[in-house]
């Protein structure tokens, strides 16, 4: 049963760690210390695979027998990759390029068995469509503080960021930060591959 393995949260995502315990999973919290970077001529999917599967090796060197969870998050816009703000004016100026406007979010997640050193990575990609954004509503929402943790600076959950977006096509829980269908059928299959 996957409830019965040992954890590690390789992030300290408040979101992420509120995902796994909606799933029941035990965990410890370890976050990376790998610098979130983006290559030059790598895609987003390349990218947030890369990541998360780097943030996981780099926790599994602390633990001698857990499964650890590594997984980044990025907002996509004309194929540009949009991070976490620099500053607030970086945040006015994203929301300002999301506003009224598509774009896609992606997700990698990655498990890395500390003993046996074997890996596993899987990503998903989730449109998100935002309504026409007042300049008073972003300047209100920046001024919170809110968008300065998150990729594309905005939350969907949890947050006035939620009243941005007028449709998603795909899995809500990847915006969120981990999509949770894939992630769990993902973790289960390699847990069993591996006679855990």
């Amino acid at each position: 049963m996957i409830q019965s393995h040992k954890f590690i949260l390789a992030s300290n995502s408040p979101r992420r760690k509120y995902l796994l315990n909606q799933i029941g999973l035990k965990f410890k919290i370890h976050p990376s210390k790998i610098s979130e970077n983006v290559l030059k001529n790598e895609t987003p999917k390349e990218n947030v695979l890369r990541l998360s599967l780097q943030k996981a090796i780099d926790v599994s060197k602390s633990y001698k027998d857990e499964i650890v969870i590594g997984a980044d998050t990025i907002v996509v816009l004309n194929d540009k990759i949009l991070g976490k703000p620099k500053s607030k004016n970086d945040a006015v100026k994203m929301l300002n390029r999301l506003s009224n406007n598509s774009h896609f979010v992606y997700t990698g997640f990655a498990f890395v068995d500390s003993k046996t050193k074997k890996s596993f990575t899987g990503f998903e990609k989730t449109k998100v469509t935002f309504r026409k954004l007042t300049t008073d509503e972003i300047k209100l929402y920046v001024s919170s503080g809110s968008p300065m943790d998150k990729a594309g600076a905005y939350g969907i959950q949890d947050d006035f960021g939620a009243v941005f977006i007028k449709k998603i096509n795909g899995c809500y829980y990847n915006v969120v930060g981990l999509p949770l269908q894939n992630f769990f059928i993902s973790l289960n299959k390699f847990i069993n591959e591996n006679g855990k």
